[in-house]
């Protein structure tokens, strides 16, 4: 990118920052918004700022382990922790998630496995987590794709009687992760059309990290991205994603909009992806050091954590009782990268083919004598 073209990149950050929701500022300050507030407890917001700690140590474990061979590849989410936090802490246990490949605060809060969630990357499964019991479903990887599995889903909920029941205990909705380059694609736009058309109980939830591996938000979209919603016809709100307290209040509105048979809404989490779009990637190539130190003021982990110090529902000992769970969690997470086993090859068949024909069985044996042949029959 040019000098030039950066520079307008760097100050179209912010644009019209008035139409944002945010209920804390980057100095850890409380704020009020005439449309949405938060009601949570202390506790709420211990229990926030430890997912938050948890998921980026998870985060920089998993960018270290493929640093050093273990993964062939991961997704970093660092900086978006306080966008990916606030949304799952607003879904209930009927809810469910359709990820991108980046929404790993989301899949701890969850419960899915973190082993699980590693051997996706190591490439010793294709994803194996118990999408049911836990309510998030697999990785999706190619990009949009995710949208169209969560708007039929959710209309799959629409008719099994989930949604628009007087006990609110029966309803359900759908979280549809994407980011701002997936808006792009044409499957995310048809999801909003079925979506709109079908009044369908789901939410899409659009973390814009302002990069599209790297291609800037600029040359996305002439328009904010949650300005796209009034088009297909269902409302979009745009909140700091940076703010899991904004973000908690947003989503839990559009999420209980949704359950109750009100139909589709788009939020646009407006927040920064501080590394690379995958260790694959190498962003000093394409954006400047200062727009990153600029987002960096701005992180989402210590926005909170002045808030909480400042108002003294906090302490140092606190802290510090944290500090030792991440390092334990960090030491079992490389432990469980290592203790993952390589698969069968045969399994390769099972995994991918409902149904086994004859030639099918013909190949599979065919394989089966092939690897054989080998010293140890691996």
């Amino acid at each position: 990118m040019s000098q030039l073209g950066a520079d307008h990149h760097s100050r179209g950050l912010e644009r019209d920052p008035s139409d944002m929701v945010q209920l804390l500022t980057p100095e850890g300050e409380r704020v009020e918004h005439p449309d949405f507030s938060w009601h949570g407890t202390e506790d709420d917001l211990r229990r926030m700022y430890r997912d938050m700690v948890i998921a980026r140590r998870y985060d920089l474990e998993g960018t270290a382990l493929q640093r050093h061979g273990e993964l062939g590849l991961w997704p970093p989410l660092q900086g978006q922790e306080a966008a990916q936090v606030g949304a799952s802490h607003a879904l209930n246990d009927r809810d469910y998630i359709f990820p991108t490949y980046r929404e790993h605060a989301v899949a701890l809060h969850r419960g899915v496995d973190p082993a699980d969630m590693l051997a996706l990357w190591r490439g010793t499964t294709m994803g194996v987590w118990d999408t049911k019991g836990t309510g998030f479903f697999q990785y999706g990887i190619v990009i949009g794709s995710q949208t169209l599995h969560a708007t039929g889903y959710a209309m799959g909920m629409q008719l099994d009687g989930m949604v628009g029941n007087p006990d609110p205990d029966h309803n359900g909705a759908v979280l549809a992760f994407h980011g701002d380059g997936a808006s792009s694609q044409g499957d995310v736009n048809e999801a909003y059309v079925f979506a709109a058309s079908y009044n369908s109980p789901v939410v899409f939830f659009c973390q814009n990290n302002q990069w599209a591996i790297s291609e800037p938000i600029s040359r996305q979209t002439r328009i904010p991205l949650y300005q796209r919603a009034q088009g297909f016809g269902f409302p979009g709100i745009r909140v700091d994603g940076n703010d899991v307290l904004a973000v908690n209040a947003v989503t839990a509105w559009a999420m209980e909009r949704a359950r109750q048979g009100q139909g589709p809404a788009f939020i646009e989490a407006f927040t920064y992806r501080m590394g690379a779009h995958t260790t694959s990637d190498d962003p000093s190539k394409y954006r400047l050091a200062e727009e990153t130190e600029h987002w960096r003021l701005k992180d989402p982990i210590e926005r909170l954590r002045v808030h909480l110090t400042r108002n003294g529902l906090i302490d140092d000992d606190w802290l510090h009782a944290l500090e030792q769970e991440a390092d334990e969690f960090g030491a079992s997470v490389r432990a469980a990268c290592h203790g993952l086993t390589n698969p069968d090859l045969e399994q390769i068949f099972a995994q991918t083919y409902a149904d086994i024909t004859p030639p099918l069985v013909a190949q599979r044996a065919e394989h089966v004598a092939w690897v054989s042949s080998f010293e140890g029959g691996k």
